[in-house]
């Protein structure tokens, strides 16, 4: 249908400019606010002392952490404790509000270390290579590659994929220099490198723009944290010591993410990437290097084997199910990896395993407190190896049914996960069944990485564990049933491995070895306890997924002097429940609180 034309009004239609509002209104509120602001200071409306004839009230507020201006978040939070004392100096009550600014920690340290290293590397004012349009739209090209790898590799919901970075600025360049010039006059950044500066330029702001904002604070009762304050360093040693004497506080190593870079535990607050990610436990299983066969192909290793006679040399997979060790046929690993030979000193032993996984084993204990080497986040590389170069090595593998067994290339390998080595255990791991098959069915693909017959035909699928519906094999059951062919089915892999462990744990039942017939359940950590006693494996722990800190360090694992709160105590529990639950001495103005 036709529009109608314009009316005659539309035709004279014009359009103005609107007049711009005066700010008259505005003007006189905010004299007002002035006024009576520094009435308040005159009269030192807010200053509380002991008043034993008034009832008491105390509000306070989490501190803010003081490595920049305070934000509308803060201000938004603050209006609830702003509007409770004021309501409760109208009722006559004597109310103290004091506050603090948060120094401690991480933070404020690293963006000092960032700073002094962008001065050191691009000058001071800093020349950036982004300055550059075509440089900045490669960055950005590259960062938006890795941001969306990083998501499609993300299957935890409940943490998130993006680095702290990100969430806030939509793109990962960021510059600490940058960051300063919003808040900072340029020529003041450089103090900026000494972290006890920030301590002194940020928490004075902070008091300025909370009196603007009419916070009703008792300034005389305002300090920073740290040991830079003597009195709140006094009162926190204070809290401990009492807590120990109650014996509250346990002390011993402890498994923590932690920074190398930092020297320190790296807590959440401390990270840029990997907020809420914990350590997680591998087992690694010592599959010894036998003889090598091939003294071509295997020179170095015939090396390593003829110059430390005294040390058992040995690939070290991380698993995460060492009960299912009995059904080894085969040992992976990536041809195009990078891996080590490294001495660990507490077993003069030799582990083969990626560099990643070397660093992070050289920060933990072996035993009894004793670390894997003889100092605290160093190790010795006796030789480097592609993965090519280790392929067809034999092997020994702990409790196999096969005397001998092969390392074989497996293509789908994560170096960034694990040691970078794979026991394969066909019957009960779908990855492993399809990429063994893949051999066994294609001469060419065995020929292209110099593998003989003898290497992989032989070994057929071991029944180690029978689930009620999947059989005795339940990765081959699994592969069958989704028509899995090839490595390559990722999303079905995936599906069938989670299947396949999921059932295997809870309806599995063991059918081999010394504790045949128990549920995997119950078999699983006596096994693992028998291995490391035989010293047939160890434990190795690593961050559950990707950690760096705020000052750009990949984080490990590492087994640290702690002293930490023992909140699982019983005593302590039932005397804080006890507490709560008594309306009488506590009043939560909430029962939903409880």
């Amino acid at each position: 249908m036709a529009a109608a034309p314009p009316t005659n009004e539309m035709e004279n239609l014009t359009i103005e400019a609107p007049v711009p509002k005066g700010t008259a209104k505005r003007d006189a509120l905010r004299a007002n606010e002035i006024a009576v602001q520094k009435k308040w200071e005159e009269m030192r409306a807010f200053e509380a002392n002991p008043d034993p004839n008034a009832e008491s009230f105390m509000v306070t507020f989490p501190y803010p952490y003081s490595n920049g201006h305070l934000h509308i978040g803060h201000a938004f939070s603050l209006t609830k404790a702003i509007f409770r004392a004021q309501f409760e100096r109208h009722q006559g009550k004597n109310v103290l509000f004091p506050f603090a600014f948060h120094c401690t920690g991480m933070p404020i340290q690293a963006a000092a270390n960032k700073l002094k290293s962008e001065i050191e590397m691009y000058g001071s004012p800093p020349q950036f290579p982004e300055e550059d349009p075509e440089v900045r739209a490669k960055m950005e090209a590259e960062i938006a590659a890795a941001k969306e790898a990083k998501a499609a590799q993300n299957t935890d919901k409940s943490k998130g994929s993006k680095t702290k970075l990100v969430q806030k600025t939509g793109t990962g360049i960021v510059r600490q220099w940058n960051i300063l010039a919003k808040m900072v006059p340029l020529d003041e950044i450089p103090q900026f490198v000494d972290p006890y500066h920030w301590l002194m330029y940020f928490p004075p702001i902070g008091v300025t723009h909370l009196k603007n904002f009419g916070v009703g604070v008792d300034w005389r009762r305002a300090f920073i944290t740290t040991a830079v304050n003597p009195y709140y360093d006094a009162f926190i040693r204070w809290q401990f010591e009492t807590l120990r004497a109650k014996n509250k506080i346990l002390f011993g190593k402890r498994n923590n993410v932690f920074s190398l870079v930092d020297g320190q535990v790296c807590a959440d607050h401390d990270r840029s990437e990997g907020e809420g990610v914990g350590p997680q436990e591998y087992v690694l299983i010592k599959l010894q290097v036998l003889p090598v066969e091939d003294p071509t192909r295997h020179a170095k290793m015939a090396k390593i084997l003829e110059d430390n006679k005294d040390k058992p040399v040995y690939l070290v997979p991380a698993t995460l199910r060492p009960e299912t060790m009995y059904g080894q046929t085969n040992c992976f690993v990536l041809p195009t990896g990078e891996y080590g030979a490294y001495v660990v000193d507490a077993t003069n032993e030799i582990f083969i395993m990626s560099a990643r996984s070397a660093r992070g084993l050289s920060c933990q204990t072996y035993k009894d407190g004793q670390g894997f080497t003889n100092e605290f986040g160093k190790i010795t590389c006796l030789e480097t190896f592609s993965g090519d170069e280790l392929l067809g090595l034999p092997l020994k593998a702990p409790l196999a049914k096969y005397d001998k067994v092969y390392t074989l290339p497996l293509l789908t390998i994560s170096m960034s996960k694990g040691t970078g080595v794979v026991t394969s255990v066909p019957s009960d791991a779908p990855d492993d069944y399809v990429s063994l098959k893949a051999l066994q069915d294609k001469a060419d693909f065995r020929a292209k990485f110099g593998l003989t017959d003898e290497m992989v035909l032989p070994y057929e699928v071991v029944p180690i564990i029978s689930i009620e519906g999947y059989g005795n094999a339940s990765a081959v059951f699994m592969c069958e049933k989704l028509k899995i062919t090839s490595p390559n089915d990722k999303a079905k892999l995936t599906q069938a491995k989670d299947e396949t462990y999921l059932k295997g744990f809870t309806l599995g039942v063991m059918e081999v070895g010394p504790h045949k017939g128990k549920k995997v359940s119950e078999a699983k950590p006596i096994i693992k306890e028998e291995m490391i006693e035989a010293g047939q494996a160890c434990l190795y722990f690593e961050p559950e997924s990707r950690v760096v800190s705020r000052t750009n360090d990949e984080c490990v694992v590492a087994a640290t002097d702690q002293w930490y709160l023992a909140y699982g105590e019983e005593s302590w529990s039932e005397a804080v429940r006890n507490h709560v639950l008594d309306s009488g001495s506590f009043d939560a103005y909430d029962p939903k609180a409880l």
